[in-house]
């Protein structure tokens, strides 16, 4: 039995069996090959399972994200049948006696190389797919073949760290617990387990080449500590603690149905954060008003190229159906940052936290916005949508804004398509959107304090820095007394303001929030059940 600490990010505990993900930063050696003919069956094998792999893939994204995205596994199929490429390594197994794992790395570098130095766009997009397709051929030849989260039973995900594109590619019904090496409270991890109501720790000193998938964990969010196969006493008190604990959700499960309204009458609306259209369940089974924050920037994730128009439209479109009527506030693309894609091939910066993102790109990249601005604004027909801009500093920003969604109008009636304009919103993120809100309330329908990026500018602290955890302090005075401003100001101009960020989700600050006059708290599905008893047990009212 092994004892590991760290910091917990969701208060729970889970038992079960660990599944180790690792990253494709292969260190192949090359090694006389003794036999050729036994490296040549053994590159067949690999080829023979990532064929497999492939199809399971393809499969999954027909039925999940469509046609258009599932044609990137097509693509690889393809390629994995390339009779240059296959030629090119069996020519160095034989020629040079080397094992096939070197034979893959140098080809698949090789053919990406040529792929990269081509003048045409599509043929350049291939470099991407041959390394890819290398680096499955990799991991089957060493045996680390990729995890079928479909076929895998409810296991404790233990890794270096988590990118936002790997965490959205996950069965999340198959996953009791996160444990990271690395990793921010605030982190796109964190954010997810919150979401899922499961246990999550980061900043375990784990050496993962010491774990292996299969081993048996305990996972305990309230103490911050994981044990390694534990004895069969901390087993039994695990499975007791478990038993508590789901005593306490069945019991906050009687306030399903029941209004978000205090002891003394004021109402306030508690809607979901989500990421995905198949985080929808989460949002109905936890009985959410409605979507406070959609984050659309995860159908650009783990993807090859940009999501068609189409493709969007399909994902708006179900969203809003599957809500009936509520409302449903989707966020335009926040890529940038913590949230990077190779397709968009943006340059690496200092402080890319301050850099090129969110709307930033919107604007200078504008064919982008207006891709997914049109598929917002048709989809709007089909519900109670609006959209929310993030990452705003200026008056100018809302105006260009505006000018590009008169732009798709335009273009959506000449071409005869149906469309909705929706209610128009802005994140108050910044400390600039802060000090100029009464400005901005003029200009939009509605205010989202986004916590976790304003404390972060506020304060000028790196919120993925875990270094500086001890002096991240969501709960500042400074970022009080902002969110109060950012209320005053909206609401002597008509306007309702809400909080998306993780400091709305704090059922110690809820009795707060609802004293400042904020009228909607957008929190993860999971605490949407412990936000409602806070409100229905609290009064604000004074006397008299």
């Amino acid at each position: 039995m092994q004892s590991f600490l760290g910091k917990p990010v969701y208060k729970g505990i889970a038992m079960g069996p660990v599944v180790v993900l690792k990253h494709d930063d292969f260190q192949v050696k090359r090694k006389k090959a003794e036999d050729t003919e036994a490296e040549i069956i053994r590159l067949e094998q690999a080829k023979e399972q990532a064929e497999k792999q492939l199809q399971v893939l393809h499969d999954k994204a027909v039925k999940e994200v469509g046609e258009d995205s599932a044609a990137i596994f097509e693509v690889h199929q393809m390629m994995l049948e390339d009779e240059d490429y296959l030629d090119a390594i069996h020519n160095m197994i034989q020629t040079e006696g080397v094992n096939a794992e070197y034979a893959v790395a140098v080809t698949g570098d090789n053919f990406a190389e040529m792929f990269a130095s081509m003048e045409d766009d599509y043929m350049k997009a291939r470099a991407a797919d041959v390394k890819d397709i290398s680096n499955r051929l990799l991991k089957n030849l060493v045996g680390e073949g990729e995890i079928d989260f479909r076929s895998m039973e409810p296991s404790i995900i233990v890794a270096e760290d988590l990118s936002p594109s790997e965490t959205v590619q996950m069965d999340k019904e198959k996953i009791l617990a996160f444990v990271t090496v690395h990793g921010s409270t605030n982190s796109h991890t964190a954010i997810l387990a919150r979401m899922m109501n499961i246990p999550a720790l980061i900043g375990v000193p784990l050496n993962l080449e010491e774990i292996h998938t299969g081993m048996k964990a305990v996972v305990d969010g309230f103490q911050g500590k994981m044990i390694l196969e534990p004895t069969g006493e901390i087993c039994r008190q695990t499975s007791d603690r478990i038993g508590e604990e789901t005593e306490k959700l069945q019991l906050l499960q009687t306030l399903k149905g029941k209004e978000n309204i205090t002891l003394d009458g004021k109402k306030i609306n508690i809607y979901a954060n989500i990421g995905s259209v198949g985080d929808i369940g989460y949002v109905l089974e936890n009985d959410a008003g409605g979507i406070g924050l959609f984050r659309s920037e995860f159908l650009y994730l783990g993807k090859k190229d940009f999501p068609s128009e189409e493709e969007q439209f399909q994902a708006y479109k179900k969203v809003l159906q599957m809500m009936a009527g509520k409302k449903v506030i989707i966020r335009t693309l926040d890529i940038g940052a913590d949230k990077q894609v190779d397709y968009f091939t943006l340059e690496k910066e200092d402080n890319p936290a301050m850099g090129y993102r969110a709307i930033r790109i919107c604007l200078k990249q504008p064919e982008i916005f207006k891709t997914q601005l049109r598929a917002l604004l048709r989809a709007a027909v089909f519900g109670n949508l609006s959209i929310m801009y993030p990452m705003i500093i200026s008056t100018e920003e809302v105006t260009q804004i505006y000018e590009i969604v008169d732009q798709v109008q335009r273009e959506l009636e000449e071409e005869q398509i149906p469309y909705k304009l929706p209610e128009q919103g802005i994140m108050i993120e910044t400390p600039a959107a802060v000090m100029i809100s009464d400005e901005l309330a003029e200009m939009v329908d509605f205010f989202s304090i986004g916590t976790n990026d304003l404390t972060q500018y506020t304060l000028a602290i790196d919120r993925q820095n875990a270094k500086l955890d001890d002096f991240y302090n969501p709960q500042h005075k400074a970022i009080m007394k902002m969110i109060q401003m950012v209320v005053d100001n909206a609401h002597k101009h008509g306007k309702w303001v809400g909080i998306c960020g993780e400091l709305g989700a704090n059922p110690e600050l809820t009795e707060s929030f609802v004293r400042m006059g904020v009228d909607e708290l957008s929190v993860a599905p999971s605490m949407i059940l412990k936000i409602r008893k806070a409100v229905r047990e609290m009064k604000v009212l004074p006397k008299g």
